[in-house]
């Protein structure tokens, strides 16, 4: 092994890479006591207070006087991300096995790139098209469990669900990009946008649905304990460290490949820990959304 992949933006980029290889099982263990509403009110509002205090302390100097602006810029943001996109995200993993969702909504790697080019207004390329019917085609082997003559879906909502995190994902990527505030920045105000809706939404759901909006039952304290975990290490500490990482990084290319080994490090936890056994066609599908991503990328 090269001298150099011991840099601090490779050593920044495998730290992150393990923290997100937990989530998926700590979203598991989370939805056992509460819904996923209430996942997302205790895990977004942990990451915001996370995140506010990390830029008083290290950025107050970037704070200024600006927070209605900020505001302002990151509504659009705040409201895919996390309103949105968590609440679908965690309402696939309440309707699928833990392997199903985590590698389903992998397939942002392969939207996000498309999103991109209809963004820029530019021609899909016949890697595009055959990048995305490759990836499909996994998406089908996992969703069926690899049951393709029957093609008997386990929940074809929940599958629905965690595939169109990705198009959510993308978009939200797509509005950060152009944003050009400081990433704590961005990160935190969106994160505080979304929380105060977070909170509207279930105080509604509180008032006018019932407490089964928000708990799944009594043992609520192992659930919070667990979403603090979500709200820390899915939503807010391992962006940090993933910024610092590409920042380090001499080009984006030579980091950003680290996150291939995201999804099946998760499944080793999620084999572990939540004892899910592990289906060849999760494998299989999965080896496929990673390869047309890589397909998508290889120049002419």
């Amino acid at each position: 092994m090269r001298a150099s992949r011991f840099e601090p933006a490779f050593l920044y980029g495998a730290f992150a890479v393990l923290l997100w290889s937990t989530v998926s099982t700590a979203f598991k263990l989370s939805l056992r006591y509460l819904s996923p509403l209430g996942l997302l009110f205790f895990s977004s509002l942990v990451s915001t207070l996370f995140l506010f205090a990390y830029l008083f302390v290290f950025h107050r100097n970037l704070m200024g006087k600006e927070h209605l602006k900020n505001l302002t810029l990151s509504l659009k943001a705040g409201i895919l991300n996390p309103f949105v996109y968590y609440l679908m995200l965690f309402n696939a993993y309440h309707r699928l096995p833990a392997q199903q969702a985590q590698v389903l909504n992998y397939t942002w790697a392969i939207v996000l790139p498309l999103m991109t080019l209809g963004v820029r207004k530019e021609k899909l390329k016949w890697r595009d098209i055959g990048a995305l019917l490759f990836s499909f085609v996994g998406v089908i082997i996992i969703s069926t469990k690899g049951n393709l003559r029957q093609l008997d879906f386990t929940d074809p909502i929940g599958v629905i669900i965690a595939i169109s995190t990705s198009v959510v994902w993308a978009g939200y990527w797509i509005i950060n990009m152009q944003d050009q505030r400081p990433a704590i920045i961005k990160l935190s105000y969106n994160f505080l946008v979304g929380t105060l809706l977070i909170m509207v939404w279930s105080i509604a759901a509180w008032v006018f649905m019932d407490a089964s909006w928000f708990v799944a039952n009594t043992s609520i304290h192992w659930g919070i304990l667990a979403a603090v975990w979500v709200g820390i290490f899915e939503m807010g500490f391992t962006f940090l460290i993933w910024y610092k990482a590409l920042e380090k990084a001499p080009s984006t290319a030579s980091v950003s490949n680290l996150i291939f080994i995201t999804p099946f490090l998760a499944l080793v936890f999620i084999r572990i820990i939540l004892r899910e056994p592990i289906f060849p066609a999760t494998i299989i599908g999965l080896m496929m959304i990673i390869a047309s991503n890589i397909l998508q990328k290889i120049k002419r």
